[in-house]
């Protein structure tokens, strides 16, 4: 009696054991997401939020969900694939002013809101002397590092671009720059001077 009493808390103990023993294993490391090291479980890899003051540190960095472009700029400073030099050309800042396009915070998408304003360019354009460019400006408000809102800026020149050629113009004929925070219109801190600040600005490029 006594022997099978002792054999009975033999294999309690034993199976107790085991269990304690299964309790404690972790999961391994979690299959990583494309651009992204390894992680355990539960660990936080996100990079510093635009308006830390620090530059992104994932790779490659994100904007909004979006990966900004890495194109070097022409020799007059603007991007794309604009044929020519409008260097030294004149430039009429306040034909196309009233359609300047804004954009939400930290994003580099077109807004339907502010889409008829780039349709209005496309067919005005389309209709000025054919010896004349078009240069858009992309601009950002003052949140974020110097580099992180030249990339922006950057973005938000090459969505209008990209928008203006789908309506019908000459992609040959649109120069893009970006001078992310340099240029605010409102120098205030607050979002209303931001929100005018985000900002994509057409310029007509007159010939020589």
């Amino acid at each position: 009696m006594k022997i099978t009493k002792f054999v009975t808390l033999i294999t309690v103990v034993a199976v107790l054991a085991f269990a304690g023993q299964g309790c404690k294993k972790r999961p391994g490391r979690t299959t990583p997401l494309p651009g992204q090291a390894a992680s355990g479980v539960g660990s936080d890899t996100t990079g510093n939020p635009i308006g830390s003051g620090n530059p992104i540190t994932t790779a490659p960095p994100m904007i909004g969900g979006e990966t900004p472009t890495t194109m070097k700029a022409n020799a007059d400073g603007t991007f794309g694939a604009a044929s020519g030099s409008i260097e030294g050309r004149p430039k009429d800042r306040e034909k196309f002013k009233a359609f300047t396009v804004y954009f939400d915070f930290d994003r580099s998408v077109i807004k339907s809101s502010e889409a008829s304003k780039v349709d209005s360019v496309a067919g005005q354009f389309k209709n000025e002397n054919p010896a004349c460019d078009l240069l858009i400006e992309g601009h950002c408000d003052e949140r974020g590092t110097a580099e992180y809102n030249r990339a922006l800026g950057e973005r938000r020149a090459l969505a209008i671009r990209e928008y203006l050629i789908r309506a019908g113009v000459n992609g040959e004929k649109i120069h893009t720059v970006s001078f992310g925070k340099d240029q605010p219109v409102a120098l205030g801190h607050d979002e209303a001077s931001w929100a005018k600040n985000r900002r994509g600005e057409f310029i007509l490029v007159l010939p020589k």
